[in-house]
């Protein structure tokens, strides 16, 4: 028994951490979890992406924006294990429109596997930490949110500082926060050294476009030296990338009026499209060396050859484009697919959790839950507790006591196997007495000798005892053998009202839980889970702590009844051995019956005892 409570113990302790996992730091309040699912059920990304510059995309649908800073910079982002801090970037923050936008560098997204992490808040105090140098890895050169001020060069989020030479076009409502509304003026990326690409280097280029017409050959980013090109830009609505006149076309069109993802790998000498993170075409061609600005939507006009008139034939593009980037090194293809999976509207990469409370108990979401229950559902709870404790009580002390009663038993068989045809050999032995003063079987052998003595002290012949005398002292000891059952038997009754009861206590708390969480919300007139899911869960309580009280006394319950009724089979059997041996040794010495058998005469000798 002892084991089995050890078991449900540590059952408990590995559900208490799995329900209730370590708190970051105390002076945070509030935190979410948020899931990155590489698996078949959310991006299906077998490939494992690396490290990668997650969008946390918040809104009202999966945050209440209760209890954190106007500006958002009270939030921390922590790894899974509870320790890693990780860097991160503000992108933007509007609690009062319940929007916000937020990128998390992850060190290593794996693939085909769910990962979590924490997003912290509520801490008044906290400092802004939200930092775009530190949330972009070192490999990228260049990052355009475009959501500066209208009229502004946008700004580089690295710490490259790649700012644009100019501005233009319009700010819009991008895929991701603001985009740049392209308008015929190319827009201006520096040549500066972290920019330059060496002939047979490697580099990746990617982007959100947003294609408005479908006509002609238009220019979405080009970069021109020396009389080479380096084209990026989409023919009659299909992408396509272009190496000094070498083209590698798309097979996949773009679709007008949506928002799509495009990316460009360069290595030594293959160039490779990408359409919505998938790959979508290929060119042999060695792109060769440049430190030239880079134009965006359009032609930069120092930058037309006059030997190459045929730059001249790429019109303007004509759409959008948002989140802009560039790397000095190769991005995985499932790095591209991952950015494509994750920053659009509909993200399957990324999953939300609730909102949880740091409450007071110490023990993070378990704690959250104890405090989401109502004060009059904590006296069922704590009725529940008392019938739990009682049981557990009554389980251990009486598998306990059995345990005695069991070894005391044992000791005493291996004693008796000795006694032979001296039935009172140890009826006056007071070390025995001693050892075996647990032992059920004992209790009756010294009932039976004290019947015998009885009758000796009374006069009668105990060398001879008749079958009533004999029957006389069985009862004796069938009425200890019943009192010995019954104190096996006592306070079982508790647990079997733990068994049948604890349930129907706990199905109470829960049925009454609901009523008030659906009376509440029909009050409230409105329905929001947010609200309703912590009354929920708390009113579920109530049932799972009477399955808690149930569960274990039902096993205690049955394991007691198993050794009660080994024991009392004992008492039984010793009952039947000892009196066979009783009439074996002081029974009648002649019968009628055995005289015929053997074909002898004898007189039946008949000891009259009195009872």
């Amino acid at each position: 028994m002892q084991r089995l409570m050890i078991s449900l113990l540590i059952c408990l302790g590995l559900v208490l951490p799995a329900t209730a996992n370590a708190w970051w730091q105390d002076d945070w309040h509030y935190r979410k979890q948020i899931t990155v699912d590489t698996t078949a059920q959310g991006a299906a990304i077998n490939d494992a992406p690396g490290r990668s510059s997650l969008l946390v995309r918040l809104h009202t649908g999966n945050f209440s924006f209760d209890g954190v800073k106007e500006d958002g910079s009270d939030l921390r982002f922590v790894a899974a294990d509870d320790k890693t801090l990780l860097n991160y970037q503000i992108e933007s923050f509007d609690p009062l429109m319940g929007m916000a936008l937020i990128w998390v560098d992850v060190p290593k997204v794996e693939g085909a596997q769910r990962q979590d992490l924490w997003m912290y808040y509520g801490n008044a105090k906290a400092p802004a930490v939200s930092n775009g140098q530190l949330a972009f890895d070192p490999n990228y050169t260049a990052v355009y949110h475009f959501d500066g001020t209208p009229g502004t060069p946008p700004k580089d989020a690295t710490a490259f500082a790649n700012n644009a030479q100019n501005a233009s076009g319009s700010r819009i409502d991008g895929v991701i926060g603001g985009a740049l509304q392209l308008a015929g003026q190319a827009l201006s990326l520096p040549a500066s050294p972290s920019l330059q690409y060496s002939a047979g280097g490697a580099l990746t280029l990617s982007a959100w476009v947003r294609l408005d017409q479908a006509t002609g050959e238009q220019l979405l980013v080009a970069r021109r030296e020396g009389g080479h090109a380096f084209v990026l830009g989409v023919s009659q609505g299909t992408p396509f990338v272009e190496v000094n006149g070498q083209r590698g076309v798309s097979t996949q069109a773009l679709n007008p009026g949506q928002w799509q993802h495009l990316a460009v790998t360069v290595q030594g000498g293959k160039v490779t499209l990408f359409v919505n993170g998938r790959e979508s075409a290929n060119l042999a061609q060695e792109v060769p060396a440049f430190n030239s600005p880079i134009a965006v939507g359009a032609e930069l006009p120092a930058a037309v050859d006059p030997a190459a008139p045929a730059a001249t034939l790429y019109q303007p593009f004509q759409g959008a484009i948002d989140e802009l980037r560039l790397s000095k090194v190769v991005r995985p293809a499932a790095a591209l697919l991952a950015d494509a999976m994750s920053q659009g509207a509909e993200s399957k990469l990324v999953l939300y959790g609730v909102d949880e409370e740091q409450s007071g108990f110490g023990f993070g979401s378990l704690g959250f839950l104890l405090k989401a229950v109502p004060a009059d559902a904590w006296v069922i709870i704590a009725v529940l507790v008392l019938m739990m404790f009682q049981s557990w009580f009554i389980m251990i002390r009486k598998n306990s006591a059995l345990g005695r009663v069991s070894r005391a038993n044992e000791l005493f068989r291996e004693q008796f196997a000795q006694i032979g045809t001296r039935l009172e050999m140890f009826a006056d032995d007071q070390d025995l007495a001693r050892r075996l003063v647990h032992s059920s079987l004992w209790r009756l052998y010294l009932v039976a000798v004290k019947e015998i003595r009885t009758r000796r002290a009374q006069g009668a012949d105990t060398s001879s005892v008749s079958a009533a005398t004999i029957e006389a002292i069985r009862c004796s000891m069938d009425g200890v053998r019943t009192r010995e059952n019954q104190q096996l038997g006592s306070k079982l009754s508790t647990l079997s009202n733990a068994i049948a009861g604890g349930p129907y206590i706990g199905l109470l708390g829960t049925v009454l839980g609901i009523m008030v969480v659906f009376l509440g919300t029909a009050m409230a007139g409105d329905v929001n889970i947010n609200a309703i899911a912590p009354g929920m869960a708390a009113a579920l309580l109530a049932t799972a702590m009477g399955l808690f009280v149930a569960i274990p006394a039902l096993f205690g319950y049955n394991r007691l009844i198993t050794r009660n009724k080994e024991v009392s089979a004992d008492m039984r059997v010793f009952v039947d051995e000892f009196i066979t041996r009783l009439a074996e040794m002081h029974g009648e010495s002649h019968s009628h019956e055995n005289a015929q058998r053997r074909g002898l005469h004898a007189d039946q000798h008949t000891t009259s005892i009195p009872a």
